[in-house]
């Protein structure tokens, strides 16, 4: 109990350091961020199902969603010393999409890692939009939910193309980025005909987000 305890409060110590890292680097570039839902995350642990329009929407996360969370990640990221490390420390896990056998592996770690009481982040798309608009999501993220349990909770990101993606004249850009965080959905209470048609589901609520005004 105590290993666990001390775990959970590293853990958390962990997240604020690279919240503030995170939202520090967003702030040096301009970046103004208008959190829709912050009260729609409760004190368990969640699955982040997100939209993914571009390289920054990690760092938004991290800045302004008050949980302790790692992601599911390419693993092209592991090329990257610094950027390594500091995504094992808060419990990413590493996928190569080319290999069947190495992505169940690491769909498995995930399940593991929400079992274990840690939120996780998954961008179903597979790759970054790169504009506004959505592209088609991936099944196999919902086995992360589905095999543990834990609660989903859709997020819409709207803008962050704009910091990078979209910069044709600098670096980085600032801008102005949208996220909003909808109401938790409880895996748990879904018929089977429900599930298969998560992905749908899912992606609606967040296209219904990234919509709104």
């Amino acid at each position: 109990m105590y290993k666990n305890f001390a775990g959970k409060k590293a853990d958390r110590l962990i997240s604020e350091i690279v919240s503030k890292w995170a939202k520090n680097i967003l702030d040096k570039i301009g970046v103004k961020v208008d959190v829709i839902g912050q009260k729609n995350i409760g004190e368990r642990n969640y699955l982040f199902v997100s939209n993914h329009q571009g390289i920054f929407d990690p760092l938004v996360m991290l800045a302004y969603i008050d949980k302790s969370m790692g992601f599911i990640a390419k693993k092209e990221l592991l090329k990257v010393p610094v950027i390594r490390e500091g995504m094992k420390k808060i419990h990413c896990v590493f996928m190569d999409r080319e290999n069947m056998r190495e992505s169940v592996k690491a769909i498995a770690r995930g399940i593991d890692n929400l079992k274990n009481e840690y939120s996780m982040v998954v961008f179903p798309e597979g790759t970054i939009s790169k504009c506004h608009k959505m592209l088609d999501f991936k099944k196999g993220s919902f086995k992360l939910a589905i095999k543990s349990g834990v609660s989903i909770i859709p997020v819409a990101i709207d803008g962050s193309y704009r910091i990078f993606e979209g910069c044709k004249y600098k670096i980085f850009a600032p801008a102005g980025v949208k996220m909003v965080i909808d109401k938790p959905i409880d895996v748990k209470l879904l018929s089977a005909k429900q599930k298969r048609s998560l992905p749908l589901m899912v992606k609606s609520i967040i296209e219904k987000n990234l919509n709104s005004r």
